[in-house]
């Protein structure tokens, strides 16, 4: 066998979408030697998809202030947001928009020149009384422009990105440190060693792992993969976002935008039912709210269509005119995949997955945390995650809209501070463990050896129909507890996935195995977290626990307001306690979401 090549680094951050880059940056501007690596070009990560816009209370074009935006994000989390995280990432929300305004990004102007915003769902001032303008938008291309913007920056502060590489495990030395990774370069399909005295992992979602999904194909949770494979738990996976306005039939996403600018949800009976649910807030409720109150309207028989699947979304009043000026992409989309023209007719939408609120459990720093023996959480040396692969949490049981961007500007710059801050007191490169690529070849190894095996791609979609089935909008605990079952069958099944073509060049199909291999990990962490929380909050709507006195909307704070811990070696839960206490203002109390 050959010798595995090495290479040496400051950091090695997997991932180069929005949080991948904002870190990267802050750490070549100091200097540091960074190694970016990423399954596709730069520009082509999921971040590029975002249309809405950035989360920030500038105040340009209504009364704003970060407390209102504080109170919007506890509240839209169900209270499963921790309230220290949550302050951080509002307070310096305004401090990330200017710093990316001046990197050059090109958003939509107000005529006195400021930055213009949009209302957007669950997004209020006074503390619930009205909606506000606090959606920071480049007309309906928000991420598109913030990913260029960053990559422009490294390349001028010189970040080497390594494209077509596929990260496949954390290498961890025997005191448990993280001191690099194993990788796979694509184009020669040979395994590589990357040391590194910091690893970031900055992978994205796992949507994949539902067959109905506004996620790249690339988004198969291979952050998540990774640090479970190496022992490290993953947060909250039970809460998925389901985005109530994906494209009937094709799952592309159309933005909350749409209804920030005005858009109006509408039943068969030409009805705007929002107005039924959420009397204050209407079609800008918050996503979990408006995606059961479509799948309420389908089920009842006032969905549209000759099947009354569907909602209709209808942007007609709005006129042509600023529907291309406010949502061009919106309207290249009708065209495309609905063939319909959304300044003349209405678009049909369903509730589509979008967003895992779960992830590698972080603090604000970005540094991976995990249970010690003793049940309190330790800080993994050498390991830190940002973006919508981490779990900090700032956005609980459901996120707000434009939180999401905002998560990675956010917590991609406060990564970025605090890995400069460890490199600057000295530290240096910890000795690679003997067997460093031991698991990664013998993983290699097998897909190449098997001389038969299932295909990759047919687990990998039976997988997807069975997360769909099991996990939906709506969820009931006999079909949770069924989900459970068939996710465990699919683990054994994923053991036996073979390879036919054997070749080392750009071979897919081994990436594609390999990827089922991440997609499993995120799959069987969100059923079982699902089955064993036995109450309804935010995206985790179970009918067996409805509304009741003693539990208002189905919520039981009283046994399960905790974070929910999955290890993947046993297959078993730990829980934690969600954290109340903000860092300088008063913690808003529990209570029950009304709109």
């Amino acid at each position: 066998m050959a010798a595995i090549a090495k290479r040496k680094f400051d950091v090695v951050i997997v991932g180069a979408g929005g949080s991948g880059m904002r870190a990267s940056l802050q750490l070549s501007l100091a200097g540091l030697n960074v190694a970016v690596l990423s399954k596709v070009f730069p520009t082509r990560s999921h971040t590029v998809a975002a249309q809405g816009g950035i989360g920030a209370s500038l105040g340009n074009m209504s009364e704003d202030n970060w407390h209102y935006h504080f109170f919007d994000t506890v509240k839209g989390s169900d209270w499963l947001g921790d309230q220290d995280a949550i302050e951080f990432m509002c307070r310096e929300a305004p401090k990330v928009v200017y710093e990316l305004e001046h990197f050059g990004m090109p958003f939509d102007r107000n005529a006195d020149g400021t930055i213009y915003q949009r209302p957007f769902g669950g997004h209020t001032a006074n503390y619930g009384e009205k909606p506000v303008q606090r959606a920071c938008a480049a007309a309906d291309r928000t991420g598109h422009a913030m990913l260029h913007t960053l990559y422009q920056q490294n390349v001028k502060a010189r970040t080497q990105f390594f494209v077509e590489w596929m990260a496949l495990d954390l290498i961890r030395n025997a005191s448990g440190d993280v001191v690099g990774v194993t990788a796979l370069e694509m184009e020669t399909g040979e395994l590589h060693i990357l040391e590194a005295k910091t690893v970031l992992l900055a992978t994205g979602g796992a949507g994949r792992i539902f067959a109905a999904s506004t996620n790249a194909f690339i988004n198969t949770g291979d952050g998540l993969g990774m640090a479970a494979r190496a022992g490290i738990p993953l947060q909250d996976m039970e809460f998925w976002q389901f985005h109530p306005t994906g494209v009937a039939g094709a799952g592309v996403l159309l933005t909350e935008g749409c209804r920030g600018e005005g858009a109006i949800l509408r039943n068969c009976n030409g009805e705007r039912f929002m107005e039924r649910y959420a009397p204050t807030l209407k079609d800008l409720a918050p996503r979990d709210f408006v995606s059961r109150c479509m799948d309420q309207e389908i089920k009842e028989g006032r969905g549209c269509g000759p099947n009354k699947d569907y909602i209709e979304l209808d942007m007609t009043h709005l006129g042509g005119e600023t529907i291309l000026k406010r949502l061009p992409s919106v309207f290249e989309i009708g065209h495309n995949f609905a063939n319909v023209d959304i300044t003349k007719e209405p678009i049909p939408v369903v509730p589509t997955i979008h967003y895992q609120m779960g992830g590698i459990p972080t603090n604000i720093h970005g540094q991976v945390v995990a249970p010690a023996a003793d049940g309190s959480q330790q800080i993994v040396n050498g390991l830190y995650a940002v973006g919508e692969c981490a779990c900090v949490s700032v956005h609980g049981a459901n996120r707000l809209g434009t939180n999401s961007l905002l998560d990675l500007l956010v917590f991609g710059r406060a990564a970025g501070n605090h890995i400069v801050g460890a490199h600057k007191a000295g530290l240096s490169h910890q000795d690679l463990p003997a067997d460093a690529a031991a698991v990664s070849q013998a993983r290699l190894d097998r897909l190449d050896s098997a001389t038969d095996g299932e295909y990759a791609q047919d687990v990998a979609n039976d997988l997807r129909t069975s997360m769909q089935q099991h996990a939906g909008v709506f969820r009931t605990q006999a079909s949770m507890d069924q989900g459970v079952q068939k996710i465990a069958e699919l683990r054994e099944r994923v053991k036996r996935i073979g390879l036919k073509d054997k070749s080392k060049v750009f071979n897919t199909a081994r990436i594609e195995a390999l990827e089922v291999e991440n997609l499993i990990e995120a799959a069987q962490a969100t059923m079982v977290s699902a089955a064993a929380r036995h109450e309804s909050r935010g995206a985790h709507t179970v009918n067996d626990y409805g509304d009741t006195p003693e539990h208002p909307n189905g919520r039981n704070d009283d046994v399960w307001m905790k974070h929910t811990l999955w290890h993947s070696a046993s297959n078993s839960l730990s829980y934690k306690p969600v954290n109340l206490k903000p860092l300088t203002v008063e913690s808003i109390p529990p209570k029950v979401r009304t709109f």
